[in-house]
């Protein structure tokens, strides 16, 4: 297996040897590194050639990495059917330059390019409708960006009163603090206050 995941390498490296930064082999996979403005011809390539022919496109996912100047990573995941093969390639990017779609190529491509603009702010350039798909239409932000706050930046609720649902600025009325209430399954490593428990509840606190 491990010979012939190198062959292959070799063999698409030789044929993307303009476009493929980066050749790997992890996990019985192969992983490539390639820039992100020649995306579509090496998916063209992989899905097309008659050594390759990665018919599927299983996934595309998302990466931040807040420390790096193109703080993200694009990764698309392949399959062939006809050699029982899987691929990974990567592209980098940043908040500001958008990554080639790849519906054109795969039409699955087109909800995975929505998930990943809605979740890290990613762009697609010739998607046909790059829309929010899991997140409200009027979220702001991208929750799965690293420097995104944990709170969020806006509540949602029902208002009675104007009898539709509003969005508000984020209200915290207490810092985050830690509760310690005793354990269902545990005792209390501590003397408890008197009365801190309910009468007959079978625990000796004397």
């Amino acid at each position: 297996m491990l010979s012939e995941l190198k062959e292959q390498l070799a063999y698409i490296e030789e044929g993307l040897e303009n476009e493929v930064l980066a050749g790997k082999i992890a996990f019985d996979e192969l992983t490539l590194t390639v820039r992100a403005e020649n995306i579509i011809r090496v998916l063209v390539f992989l899905k097309e050639d008659g050594d390759c022919l990665y018919e599927q496109l299983v996934d595309i996912s998302g990466a931040d990495y807040l420390e790096r100047e193109k703080r993200f990573d694009v990764v698309y995941h392949l399959l062939s059917y006809t050699h029982n093969h899987r691929i990974r390639i990567k592209v980098e990017t940043d908040e500001n330059t958008p990554v080639p779609s790849a519906t054109g190529v795969y039409s699955s491509a087109g909800w995975f390019e929505r998930e990943i603009w809605d979740l890290y702010g990613v762009l697609f350039s010739g998607h046909p409708d790059l829309r929010r798909i899991l997140t409200d239409y009027g979220f702001q932000g991208h929750p799965l960006r690293k420097d995104f706050p944990l709170t969020g930046y806006l509540e949602v609720r029902y208002s009675d009163q104007q009898k539709r649902v509003v969005y508000e600025p984020v209200k915290l009325p207490q810092d985050f603090r830690r509760f310690d209430f005793m354990s269902p399954w545990e005792g209390a490593k501590y003397i408890l206050p008197e009365g801190g428990g309910e009468e007959g509840d079978g625990n000796d606190r004397s």
